[in-house]
């Protein structure tokens, strides 16, 4: 009785010389996991936008599903950070002497600022912190801190409720100039998303990123004019050069405060506003939002490898 050995059959292999990239190509194979341009990850990002609006209202819903109040927290934790501000800075530093409507005007920047600010701080774990997800699933990475950016937006709808209760109760009328408010929401979820998209993929590679991120957004809060007045406050350093003025004016964050207050509050003018607003709306919306999506974009198929 003869025992036959049974070997798997070997496979074909190419012949010296051949181009390994033409017969590929030949046999429609492609790299797995290779990046796509950027038309069709463009529209592999479009096709999935059902997804996106899912996971951040999902992502909305569970934040506060442990705490006894819920949902409130999502009003109420801005209230209580303007009402610090208000205490520290509004009487204890004496920043509200010579603005008017001084709560309004605070509570506005602080809605406005805590929308950026919790943005980007959403973006810096968006890859890190979704790693079983993007190894689990194929789908644009990119939707991730985009989902992440439109959660801290419907939040911050929930805010401008109790800001417009605010407004009413300390006599600022409603004006047509509300309508302002829309494109520049618009205009600023643009640029947190684009600079999302940035610290999404630095974070991505050196998730130490996240620790150094709180430091760097509260100076960049203390230059916006979140808590006080630029304009008010640089009138009384006649001493201080023009350009740190315009400096100061030109800071993206402060541009969609100042844009915020002087649609929604009627004593803040239009004297207040650096030169070319809303040009230097668009312009850090379209330089964050497009530059940010590209360079995430160059690192597709690296997120979540290694």
């Amino acid at each position: 009785m003869t025992q036959a050995l049974h070997t798997p059959p070997r496979t074909a292999e190419a012949p010296p010389g051949t181009d390994l990239a033409a017969l590929a190509a030949r046999h429609g194979l492609s790299v797995s996991g290779a990046r796509p341009t950027l038309p069709q990850y463009v529209r592999q990002l479009w096709a999935r936008r059902h997804f996106i609006t899912a996971f951040s209202t999902a992502k909305l819903t569970a934040q506060y599903s442990q705490a006894k109040l819920g949902q409130v927290w999502q009003v109420l934790t801005p209230l209580l950070n303007a009402a610090v501000y208000y205490l520290i800075f509004g009487k204890l530093m004496g920043t509200s002497r010579g603005v008017p409507d001084f709560v309004p005007f605070l509570v506005t920047g602080v809605f406005v600022w805590t929308f950026t600010q919790s943005s980007i701080m959403a973006g810096t774990r968006a890859i890190s912190g979704n790693l079983g997800l993007v190894r689990a699933l194929h789908f644009p990475r990119a939707a991730l801190p985009i989902s992440f950016c439109l959660q801290q937006l419907q939040q911050l709808l929930f805010s401008m409720a109790a800001l417009v209760v605010i407004l009413l109760c300390f006599g600022v009328p409603v004006a047509a100039s509300w309508l302002l408010a829309l494109p520049a929401l618009v205009l600023q979820f643009a640029f947190n998303a684009g600079v999302s998209l940035v610290v999404a993929r630095m974070g991505a590679r050196t998730p130490d990123i996240a620790q150094l991120m709180p430091f760097l957004l509260r100076t960049w809060m203390y230059a916006s004019g979140v808590m006080f007045s630029i304009s008010h406050i640089m009138s009384k350093h006649t001493d201080a050069p023009s350009w740190l003025t315009a400096l100061l004016q030109a800071n993206p964050a402060a541009v969609y405060i100042d844009l915020m207050r002087f649609a929604l509050i009627d004593s803040f003018h239009g004297s207040q506003l650096p030169p070319h607003v809303w040009a230097l709306a668009a312009g850090w919306a379209l330089l964050a939002g497009a530059g940010g999506f590209i360079y995430f974009w160059k690192a597709e198929e690296t997120y979540g490898r290694g």
